[in-house]
């Protein structure tokens, strides 16, 4: 329960926390500035005996025979190399936007066989490709991983987080840079596009951009869409001070996030409900298993027996009652869900209650 007001407290402090300004380079990104994904498949070696079981990944095999054969070591026909410091993994990245040959990118390493942990390993050099097919960076090094796992010889594991995924930082160079023509050398308008729709917060960038530039400069297309009409000279320096204006974003739609897995429950700050009561009670059933043992008297030609007998027994926990008034704000909420001495789970059962009964003035979103 103590945990309870301190997340509710904590996320009522953030919630009714006042608006303030932020910059456009947090809430909207120039059109065609962007990452590119790219993936790879590769082999990670030094394993301490928790590489890929080679009998049932043959994949790994494979590769590491063709991988021996480019450096000039040839196995036999037939023979396959039963290793357990070798595994099969995935490697993906992202090439960021205006990234140059010979910079450095981070990489994630995750096993694709049956490797126990990926603990110690190296791996060896691979190319990433993007989705042309055209290789961009070529990763290499050793792993850092953060899980770690521990099994015994009756089949007994634990493992904490995940030990067969890793990363590299700086784990690859650059080998090609994506074929872009960037904003400062473009001709023409300037196209933001915002972060989250919301016409609020566009109008707003509008009239922040207008004030220091000119009045006309910029337009909303929509409530994602604004176009900017960069002023002759240094595309770049316009950029730059057009990012660094400060704008009062609107304020986010009433929502209600609840995980129904977790019973996690998120409210915004606009949440509001109607009149409405809630009633909040428990009831406990227990039921206890136990065994009479009836014996015969001595010498006596009886047998004995044992009779089972249960017990239930049911108690209803004091119920109560808590009146929301019209126009309930989120911090009566939460005082008022704290009252009744609401468990997580029950919290998520009281907003669905309301949000059946229109009471509830927000978009309830279940994950």
């Amino acid at each position: 329960m103590k945990r309870l007001l301190l997340a509710t407290a904590a996320l009522l402090a953030c919630a009714l926390a006042p608006a303030h300004a932020e910059r456009i380079k947090d809430l909207a990104q120039v059109a065609g500035v962007r990452g590119n994904p790219l993936v790879g498949y590769g082999l990670v070696v030094g394993l301490d005996g928790s590489g890929d079981r080679t009998s049932q990944t043959p994949f790994t095999v494979q590769s590491l025979k063709s991988l021996l054969a480019q450096l000039g070591v040839t196995i036999p026909p037939g023979v396959n190399p039963q290793l357990k410091n070798v595994a099969a993994v995935a490697i993906n990245a992202e090439l960021p936007a205006f990234a140059k040959p010979g910079q450095s990118i981070d990489v994630t390493v995750s096993s694709i066989g049956n490797a126990g942990s990926l603990r110690g390993g190296t791996l060896l050099m691979t190319p990433l490709k993007g989705v042309d097919g055209q290789v961009y960076a070529i990763a290499q090094g050793n792993l850092i991983v953060g899980g770690f796992g521990a099994s015994g010889r009756d089949g007994s594991r634990i493992s904490v987080n995940a030990p067969n995924g890793g990363s590299i930082p700086n784990g690859a160079i650059v080998e090609r840079a994506v074929a872009a023509i960037p904003p400062g050398a473009q001709t023409g308008n300037v196209t933001l596009n915002l972060n989250e729709a919301d016409f609020t917060t566009a109008a707003r960038i509008v009239a922040a951009i207008d004030r220091a530039f000119g009045a006309g400069r910029a337009r909303a297309l929509d409530g994602v869409t604004i176009e900017v009409s960069p002023p002759a000279g240094d595309r770049i320096g316009f950029l730059a001070a057009l990012e660094s204006l400060e704008v009062d974003p609107g304020a986010a739609a009433a929502k209600v996030i609840v995980n129904a897995r977790t019973g996690t429950v998120v409210m915004g700050g606009q949440v509001t409900v109607l009149p409405a009561a809630v009633a909040h009670g428990s009831l406990t059933v227990t039921i206890t298993e136990s065994a009479q043992v009836s014996q015969p008297e001595a010498f006596g030609r009886g047998q004995t027996v044992v009779a089972p007998q249960s017990e239930i027994s049911a108690s209803t926990d004091g119920s109560h009652m808590v009146m929301f008034r019209g126009g309930t704000s989120l911090e009566d909420i939460v005082r008022a869900v704290n009252a009744v001495g609401a468990a997580p789970g029950d919290i998520v059962a009281i907003l669905e209650a309301l949000k059946q009964a229109g009471a509830l003035r927000a978009e309830l979103q279940v994950i």
